[in-house]
Formats: C-alpha cells, sequence, structure tokens
C-alpha cells in the first residue's frame, strides 16, 4: 500500500492546468447525469474544473468537447473502473507513432503510461481508482486519439512555410480524424481507424516497415563511423585505404560478414558488384565507382535514414487524398518523370531539374495542351542572367541561337540597330524569342500545365546530360528523356495522331498546339527517401538542403547528428 499512497501523492501532487471556458450549451446536454465516471467526464468540460494531471492540457478541446457531448459524456476507454482492449490498442500504436516519424511523447504517452499502472495496481490490489482519474484517462486518451490522427492525417507541419518548398493543395481540415475516433469505438477497431488515417499512397506502409528496420539497425552502430572521403573517385580493382571500410559498412547495410580477402584495400570483383547494386538503390549510374554521391550516402548512419524517412513521410501526409486515374508524376530529388494510369507506371523517364539557386518549385496543376516545334520566350529571369549578357559581349549570339529580337506588338528589331552598351534587364523593351530547330532549349515537344511559375515540361537538345548522377540543371522546368513515348501516351485518345503524324509535327519547323481531350493532373514532389513495391529502402540526395529545416520543425526538441 506504501506504492499506492506514493502513486496517489505522484498523482494529486502534480500542477493541474486548467482549461478556459467552452460552450456554456454543455449543462443542457447532460441533464440527468448526476454520478459515475459521465459525471466526472462532463466536469472537466467546465471552466472551474480540473483537467487533466501532470501539467498535461488538451491539445483539441473544442473536438474532444464534441466527441462527448455527443455521447452523452459516457466514457469511451474504460468500462466498469478497467482498461479496455481499445485503450490498450491507443496506447500501443502511439508508441508505434515513432514509426511515422513522430514524437510519442507528445501524445500524453507519459500521462496514460502513469494511470494505465495505477488502474493496473488497483485491479492486482484489489482497491477502486477513482472515477476523477478514470475521466481524466478517458478525456487523455480520446485527446491523444485526436491529434495523432490530426497529425497522420493532415500532417505535422504546416507545410506552407516557405522553408519547406511545398505549394500543393492540401486535404481538407481534420473533421474527418474525428468522425474516425467515433466509428473506432463504435466498431471496436481501433488500429484499422489510426491506418485508415494515414496518406493514400501503399508506399506510405512500406516506408514504416523501413523505419521499423533503421530503428533496428541503429541498436547495432559501432560507436565509431568514419567518414568517407577521396580526393579522386575509386575505379574498380584499384586500391584504397578506405576500400576495407566500405567493404564493413556494406557488411553493416546488408546484415553479412564477408569473406576474409588477403589484400583488404583492393577493391575487388565482388565488392564492385556490391557497390552496384548499391548504386542502383541511389538512383546512381552503378558504374561501380566510388565518388562522392556513393560515399556521401554510406557515410549515413541509420539515425540520419531514420531522418530522412521522417520528413519524406510529412511530405507524403500533406499531400492531397484524391485518387485520380491517371497522373503525370515528377520527383525533383529522383530527377525522374512517370506517367501513371489506374495505378499502373506506363512511363518512367529521366529528368533534368532546377538548379539549387533556381529550383523547381512543387506544386500542382492540370496539363491541357502540349506544343509541338515550339519557339522559346526567354523568361525574364534567364534574359537578365543569361541571355542579355551573353548578346552584350556578342552580338552574334543571337543568330548562332536562332533568337530574334520582337517588340511586344510582335514585330522584329534588327540587333544591331540597339545601342547595347545602354541596355540593362531593367530597361530592355523586347522579346527575344528562339526559332523552332535542334537548337532549341525546348526540343522538340513542350507539355503545359499553365502555372503562376512559368514551369512546364519539355524536351531538350542537350541530351547528354541525361547520363550525369547530378541532373539539377535547369533553369527551373523539367526537362525529360523520353517525350516522344510521352506525347504519343497522351494523344492516345485522338486516333488522328499517329505515330508518324506526332514525328513529323515534332521536326516540322513549325510550332503546333494540340489540346489534350482531358485535363491530366501534373504533381511535382520533392521526395528524397521512399520504399518501393519490393521493400526496397531509396535514398535520395537532398540537393535543394530541405530535409533538415523540415525534421527540426517536426522534432524541436531533439536533432540527429548527420552524416554529411
Amino acid at each position: 500500500m506504501a506504492r499506492l499512497s506514493s502513486l496517489r501523492r505522484f498523482f494529486f501532487g502534480q500542477t493541474i492546468v486548467t482549461m478556459f471556458v467552452l460552450f456554456s450549451f454543455v449543462n443542457a446536454q447532460t441533464s440527468g447525469i448526476d454520478s459515475g465516471v459521465s459525471f466526472e467526464i462532463r466536469h472537466l468540460f467546465e471552466g472551474s474544473q480540473e483537467v487533466l494531471s501532470g501539467n498535461v492540457q488538451l491539445l483539441n478541446p473544442s473536438q474532444a468537447l464534441e466527441f462527448y457531448s455527443g455521447r452523452d459524456f459516457r466514457e469511451a476507454w474504460v468500462s466498469e473502473g478497467r482498461l479496455t482492449c481499445n485503450a490498450y490498442e491507443i496506447r500501443y500504436l502511439i508508441q508505434q507513432s515513432r514509426f511515422d516519424g513522430l514524437i510519442p511523447e507528445e501524445y500524453h504517452l507519459a500521462s496514460i503510461n502513469r494511470l494505465f499502472e495505477l488502474i493496473e495496481l488497483a485491479a492486482k490490489e484489489n482497491f477502486s481508482v477513482s472515477d476523477m482519474e478514470l475521466a481524466q484517462l478517458d478525456v487523455t486518451l480520446s485527446d491523444a486519439f485526436l491529434e495523432l490522427g490530426s497529425h497522420l492525417y493532415l500532417g505535422k507541419v504546416d507545410p506552407d512555410h516557405g522553408d519547406y518548398g511545398w505549394e500543393l493543395k492540401r486535404k481538407e481540415p481534420k473533421k474527418e480524424v474525428l468522425a474516425m475516433l467515433k466509428r473506432a469505438l463504435e466498431g471496436c477497431d481501433v488500429r484499422k481507424s489510426i491506418e485508415a488515417l494515414y496518406p493514400g499512397f501503399p508506399m506510405y506502409k512500406r516506408m514504416r516497415i523501413s523505419m521499423m528496420e533503421f530503428y533496428e539497425k541503429a541498436k547495432y552502430t559501432p560507436n565509431s563511423w568514419d567518414q568517407l572521403t577521396v580526393v579522386k573517385s575509386i575505379k574498380p580493382y584499384e586500391e584504397h585505404r578506405i576500400i576495407a571500410q566500405v567493404r564493413e559498412r556494406l557488411d553493416f547495410w546488408e546484415g553479412i560478414s564477408s569473406e576474409p580477402t588477403n589484400d583488404p584495400h583492393r577493391y575487388d570483383s565482388l565488392l564492385v558488384k556490391r557497390v552496384e547494386k548499391y548504386q542502383r538503390q541511389l538512383g546512381l549510374n552503378p558504374d561501380g565507382v566510388l565518388g562522392n554521391a556513393t560515399l556521401r550516402a554510406l557515410n549515413k548512419r541509420p539515425e540520419d535514414l531514420i531522418k530522412q524517412a521522417s520528413v519524406n513521410m510529412e511530405r507524403l501526409r500533406w499531400l492531397p487524398d484524391t485518387v485520380v486515374s491517371e497522373v503525370i508524376l515528377v520527383n525533383i530529388a529522383n530527377f525522374s518523370m512517370d506517367y501513371i494510369k489506374e495505378k499502373d507506371t506506363l512511363l518512367h523517364s529521366k529528368a533534368i531539374v532546377g538548379k539549387a539557386y533556381r529550383k523547381t518549385p512543387v506544386f500542382n496543376a492540370p496539363m491541357t495542351y502540349l506544343v509541338f516545334s515550339p519557339t522559346w520566350t526567354v523568361p525574364p529571369t534567364i534574359l537578365r542572367n543569361d541571355v542579355l549578357p551573353a548578346v552584350k559581349k556578342n552580338v552574334g549570339y543571337l543568330k548562332s541561337k536562332k533568337m530574334r529580337i520582337l517588340t511586344y506588338g510582335g514585330k522584329e528589331v534588327d540587333p544591331y540597330s540597339i545601342d547595347w552598351r545602354k541596355v540593362t534587364s531593367n530597361s530592355f523593351p523586347y522579346l527575344i524569342r528562339q526559332d523552332p530547330g535542334p537548337t532549341n532549349s525546348l526540343g522538340w515537344v513542350k507539355f503545359m500545365f499553365p502555372n503562376t511559375h512559368n514551369v512546364y515540361i519539355h524536351d531538350t537538345p542537350s541530351r547528354d546530360l541525361f547520363g550525369r548522377d547530378d541532373r539539377a540543371l535547369s533553369s527551373g522546368c523539367i526537362r525529360i528523356e523520353k517525350p516522344f513515348e510521352l506525347a504519343r501516351l497522351l494523344l492516345s485518345d485522338q486516333p488522328f495522331w499517329s505515330d508518324d503524324r506526332i514525328r513529323s509535327s515534332m521536326f516540322g519547323g513549325k510550332e503546333q498546339t494540340v489540346m489534350l481531350r482531358r485535363q491530366i493532373p501534373v504533381v511535382i514532389l520533392y521526395l528524397t527517401f521512399w520504399t518501393d513495391s519490393l521493400g526496397n529502402a531509396k535514398i535520395r540526395h537532398d540537393l535543394y538542403d530541405r530535409d533538415e529545416a523540415l525534421y527540426k520543425a517536426l522534432n524541436p526538441s531533439l536533432a540527429f547528428k548527420t552524416g554529411k
């Protein structure tokens, strides 16, 4: 009983946080309730009563009130002084929320554990827990469900902050979470109700499994985790001092022990094959060369990947939950574009995206038309930073690029009639337009989804750039490796547009606009981590340095040291 006394002193000795006065109609709704746990729950929502013990305050007071007033303030998680299976289930799911990249302690876990301990002790030693304590636990569990559910459904962090680079339309507000709480208790299936609030993308659950694996790996992370660096890339069959560490690092991630070798510093054929496999996982060219990109990934500890997975699971939670039968999906960090129809990927193409200082924005917009043999009107930023400086050095630059100067009325201007010494980006009164052709910056076709960013998908004459690992090379637009294949898919519902006609229009030298018969959603994302359908974790470089800011917002009191 000494233990019981100390527990009771702990509960009642804590600082009690009182709640602001909620709606005055509560009393009118609860006539006839005058005793038991329901009575205490009602009083918790009245202004002068104590709310929760242990310095805990309701996180969703208005929704909690709506929930309990709708059930006449009957308890939801306890019955006849005992914990229900639902109560144990929600506590378990709160504990498991770390695999969603969330912090279990932010969902009243410490307070819940203390009250569970008290109730379990009471059942063991055959004494009663007060109705007030049961009411406090009941409301705490409901509030925890609402907070966790909201974070799973909408995300924990507001993506509108500029540091996160997110302009996609989000889900509707969290009324869905309250409905799911009611459904969970009516159907006695809390787990199913919580999982129904996950993003509607199969990869999310696969990412949770990867998170579990990272947490397990973190238990066995060696104390010494040196940062592997090279001045010059290491090619297959060369010797280098870090080869033994590369082998050990791959052993760690693959969960194996390599066979002893006579020359641990030699980059032998077996290790080359393992590195090539690892490079495929990273989305790199599997050439077996140990360069900066491969070593940067090998330098990541399990804790770093937990962090990386956390921020990308949050990004998935920000996405709208509308299921579309057809979508063009661009992942900036993966340098890729996918055309997806009825959940099948019909086209995967390498992509070139914006440079770090001319970032491709994250947004969505409907594609409505495409243009064959496009002209290119040089946008203001490129005109100011690139074209005008080049022309001022050499007026012949315009002819070499098949560019013409036009008035805003469409009249062509002789470039030699302009005093370029007096021209500035602010005073230039003309347009510069590039004619169709093999050197046109847009290539042979552009795909238009009008937006405020003046960003679109297009072909490019610089085909060799698709062979690079780092393809952050554009001024913001998205260049794709397979423009003909995309045009053919988009026009598949228009019989007039045969393969031959598409080719002749692409290379015809005359601009031609083709309207699509349906609007196709284009979603531009920034995901540096996901898990594919085979369960393989896909890790990408944070080329715009956005992960750190988001991780800090998700975990303001935590920080992992990141392997660079």
